[in-house]
Parts: C-alpha cells; sequence; structure tokens
C-alpha cells in the first residue's frame, strides 16, 4: 500500500528591502510556489492565514521590526453601505461587469499601462511591459477570472456581449472556498471621478453574496500609509491578529484615499 503524501510547500525568505508603503522601514517576506493540483487548496489555506498571491506565488511579510501590515477581509454577508458608498453605486449604474477567464488581451493591458503611467509612476509595477502583465494574469494555478467593467452602449442589455463599451475598469480575482480574493484591480484615471477603485469593490461584496462566500479579501491594510487607509472604510471586517480573525471595530476613514 503505498502510504506517501503529496509534498509539502517549501518556504523561502526574501533579503531586506526598502518598504514600499513605510520608506523608513526594512521588508522581508516568505514565499511559496503554488503549483499543480493542490495549488487551489494550499491557497485557500494561504490567504486564510494572511498570504497573498502575485502569479503562481504565495508571500507575505516577515519583517524583523515591524507588523503594520494587516490582513483584511470584509464580512460580505453584513455589509451595508454607507451613503457615500450609495452614491458611488448610483453614479455607476451605467457599467457592466462582466467575468472572463484568467486571459490577457491588448485592451487589458492598455488600460493598466493608462493607470500606472498616472497613478503609479515611481511604483515597483511601472516599468511593466506587455509580457510583464500578460504573466500577472495567466500565470495561475487556482480559480483565477479577470473581471472586465464596461460602459453599458445605449440600448444595449445588461447580458448583451455583441456591442461591447469602452473598457474603463477590470480586477483580477482569486474565487475561494470561503470568499473571493482581491488580487489586482486597475481602472482609467480619465474616470478617476467615478470612484472606479471603491466601486470595484462593492461589486465583490456584491458578487460574493450572490455565490454564498462570507468574505472579500482586500489584502493588506498598511497602518500609517495614507493610500492604504480606503481599506478601512468597508466595515464590518475582519483583521487578522495575533490570535487569529478579529472583528474590526474602528471607524471609517474618510479622507481622498488610493482605491477612488
Amino acid at each position: 500500500m503505498n502510504t506517501q503524501t503529496a509534498p509539502s510547500p517549501q518556504f523561502y525568505l526574501t533579503a531586506p528591502a526598502v518598504c514600499p508603503y513605510l520608506p523608513q522601514e526594512m521588508e522581508r517576506k516568505v514565499f511559496t510556489h503554488m503549483v499543480g493540483e493542490r495549488a487551489p487548496e494550499l491557497n485557500d489555506l494561504l490567504t486564510q492565514g494572511g498570504f497573498r498571491r502575485s502569479q503562481n506565488i504565495a508571500y507575505r511579510p516577515a519583517c524583523e521590526s515591524c507588523r503594520a501590515c494587516i490582513s483584511v477581509r470584509i464580512l460580505a454577508g453584513e455589509f451595508k453601505p454607507s451613503r457615500s458608498m450609495r452614491r458611488i453605486l448610483a453614479a455607476n449604474k451605467d457599467i457592466v461587469s462582466t467575468e472572463y477567464p484568467a486571459e490577457p488581451s491588448s485592451e487589458q493591458y492598455s488600460l493598466f499601462r493608462r493607470y500606472l503611467d498616472h497613478r503609479h509612476q515611481q511604483g515597483g509595477m511601472s516599468d511593466m511591459s506587455v509580457l510583464d502583465y500578460a504573466m500577472m494574469v495567466e500565470d495561475t494555478h487556482v480559480n483565477t477570472k479577470i473581471i472586465e467593467y464596461r460602459l453599458r452602449v445605449e440600448g444595449q442589455g445588461i447580458s448583451g456581449d455583441e456591442r461591447k463599451g469602452p473598457l474603463i475598469a477590470a480586477a483580477l480575482t482569486d474565487k475561494m472556498g470561503d470568499g473571493l480574493s482581491m488580487v489586482y484591480s486597475y481602472f482609467d484615471p480619465a474616470h478617476q471621478d467615478r470612484s472606479l477603485g471603491t466601486f470595484m469593490i462593492l461589486d465583490h461584496i456584491r458578487k460574493a453574496n450572490e455565490r454564498g462566500l462570507p468574505h472579500v479579501y482586500l489584502g493588506y491594510w498598511v497602518k500609517g500609509s495614507r493610500k492604504m487607509d480606503y481599506k478601512t472604510k468597508f466595515l464590518p471586517q475582519e483583521h487578522l491578529m495575533a490570535r487569529g480573525w478579529e472583528r474590526y471595530t474602528g471607524e471609517p476613514d474618510t479622507t481622498p484615499n488610493e482605491s477612488d
């Protein structure tokens, strides 16, 4: 009888580097590869344990002197949009979202490039080529979708696909056993008055509720980094602390933010 078990994942530690969120700190990450048949199961377990996915790698902070990065997940079933969020939903009623397999397109990359050039000129992703983008989207061994957000063409029904409107936002999203994990999202800076970052999160909460999934994972909230403050607006939510996932009771931030 064969009693061998599947090999356990091997974890590695990166060298110290300057933190992109808190420049006075040095960051390190622990990471592992997620490939093969066990990748979806492993992605669920690691995400629930505070890891994030980038292509076929799962990583989480392992900094020596800082614990500012905190994993955040929205309690989708209990979520109630604020007045400002309801205004954002109303302002974007003319947007249609459609899920596709995790396959890149030239139209997506063109939008992604405009987003980076306008919002993240100095970031680590600023020099990503079309090949880099393709790898970001399709190098996955888990249940990943690319969700496109388009303006509805006049006279086109919600389900109509023959006359696509312009692509103004997109989200790379993993479907897990207990929720949706927003891996990366971007939008057309020409439409930043629509608060598309917030709208996409609200749309993921809707999608999670439609699927009976309890959580929407937003990645890390970095206390002290203003561009991450938007994540605490979506209440109620849970933060992964030393004792496990704990309900967050703080008040949402109302200042302009990176998501909008």
